[in-house]
């Protein structure tokens, strides 16, 4: 199949949320798809689209829609043919797309460790009993408070440099980022410690950056696959099926994880009491092609030992 490539005269128009990071994922996007063909800069045009999660920022994601806040807009233009392709964090997707549109791109994965970030303290067991700490994830949340039930944590929504400025203000003692998200910004002089999976089990595909297109926009479709990354794929197959089968959104305490060792997929996941007080966790190891089933049993599972009214998020406040 001959790739009719874009140029200056008639540009891949890449849509992103505006703020710092998205706008460095939008980039990376372009980079890979001007050194996979070739191509000038001038033949990609990145197009900033508000979405109602950033501007709304002093409520919690659960009390205004959950993920799909910070995806609507952008889609919405995507399938209007505003935008040709929509770059993404793939922990911010809800697990089924709209009808016309499929996700199934993915660029290679990043850090996909938590860091605890401190302008005075290296870790978590450094806080003193009852310390504050900021966070907007139910996720982190219910992790500290399952490990360190005398902590106080406070709601710490925004982008990087606005829950950084927060911390500067003494809003608290310590907030957690992706690790992904400060490499992608470059933001070597952050005082951050990447805490191992084995202590904080990440985001459901924490670090992934997806790209969006239309159904049948063949083209596109050509382009995208020269810069698509397998084996991240390939963890997100299960992952996502992981948080399908849980109904995951972020009014759910979850966190997974899928690992590629030597031809076999290592799974592992996560679900929480949003109070903290009680933490379920599984694990599965098979080969790589049954990533999508091994997410859904494994989803089963801890559901099945969960009970019905494990994540009634009322309990966390």
């Amino acid at each position: 199949m001959t790739v009719h490539l874009p140029s200056p005269d008639s540009p891949l128009k890449i849509g992103t949320r505006g703020s710092p990071l998205a706008l460095a994922q939008a980039h990376e996007t372009r980079a890979r798809l001007m050194s996979a063909f070739d191509l000038p800069e001038g033949a990609f045009q990145i197009v900033v689209i508000k979405v109602t999660g950033d501007a709304i920022q002093d409520r919690p994601l659960k009390d205004i829609g959950g993920k799909g806040l910070f995806t609507r807009e952008i889609e919405e233009d995507l399938l209007s043919g505003k935008i040709d392709i929509a770059v993404h964090s793939m922990k911010d997707m809800p697990t089924v797309q709209p009808e016309g549109l499929v996700l199934g791109t993915y660029l290679p994965r990043e850090d996909v460790r938590d860091a605890f970030v401190s302008p005075r303290l290296r870790t978590l067991d450094d806080l003193a009993t009852g310390a504050v700490v900021g966070t907007s994830s139910l996720r982190r949340r219910a992790q500290l408070l399952n490990r360190r039930p005398d902590l106080q944590v406070v709601e710490f929504r925004g982008n990087v440099q606005t829950r950084l400025k927060k911390l500067s203000d003494g809003v608290a003692e310590c907030t957690f980022l992706a690790t992904a998200g400060l490499n992608r910004l470059k933001m070597t002089d952050v005082p951050a410690t990447p805490i191992a999976a084995e202590d904080m089990l990440p985001a459901v595909a924490q670090g992934a950056i997806g790209i969006e297109r239309r159904i049948g926009d063949e083209r596109t479709a050509a382009l995208l696959d020269a810069i698509h990354h397998g084996p991240t794929g390939q963890r997100l197959v299960a992952e996502r099926s992981f948080l399908l089968t849980l109904d995951g959104s972020c009014e759910t305490p979850i966190a997974g994880l899928a690992e590629l060792h030597d031809g076999q997929l290592h799974l592992r996941g996560e679900v929480l009491r949003p109070d903290g007080s009680e933490a379920i966790f599984g694990e599965r190891r098979g080969p790589i092609s049954d990533g999508q089933r091994m997410g859904r049993d494994l989803a089963e599972e801890l559901l099945a030992r969960a009970g019905a009214d494990f994540f009634d998020w009322h309990q966390a406040s």
